[in-house]
């Protein structure tokens, strides 16, 4: 398997098993959040769908994001499915993207971020993104047990 098939593997996993994970929510609890200066649900995901859709922009632009207007800016928040459906077709072009590229472009494209102090690998900048959806799925998880409610095994 080369670096990309498993990037795009580890990518395609995580997100399989966070829409199972929030397809899991019961409905009623969709907007539940645990004070009010936290995420709510319905927050999370859509920061998660959003989130994965901002940083494709910032590694089409090496670290440099420029004018950025999110498509998310003016969508009201919808059920599951919904946030799903629309991230669909920002989740495709990504994918299509990691495609095209190359182990020695996961090695030399640098993603300089200076507002942050980062600059980091291609490859090291896309496992961190990953990492970012997997630990708002441990969120959920853990919003789920703090509403003693069923968690879907995730694990499978």
């Amino acid at each position: 398997m080369s670096a990309t098939e498993l990037l795009i593997l580890n990518f395609s996993e995580t997100r399989r098993r966070s829409a199972k994970l929030w397809r899991g929510i019961p409905v009623e609890y969709i907007n539940w959040r645990p004070d009010k200066n936290a995420f709510s649900l319905i927050e999370i995901i859509r920061h998660v769908l959003e989130g994965e859709h901002l940083y494709h922009k910032i590694i089409e632009g090496e670290g440099v994001l420029g004018v950025y207007k999110s498509p998310w800016e003016s969508l009201s928040y919808g059920n599951v499915e919904k946030e799903l459906d629309f991230a669909q077709k920002y989740r495709e072009s990504f994918i299509e993207m990691i495609k095209k590229l190359s182990d020695t472009d996961l090695d030399s494209i640098r993603i300089v971020r200076k507002e942050l102090g980062q600059n980091k690998k291609l490859g090291d900048y896309l496992n961190r993104m990953v990492y970012h959806e997997a630990v708002h799925a441990g969120q959920v998880l853990s919003y789920l047990r703090t509403l003693g409610v069923d968690r879907p095994l995730v694990w499978d």
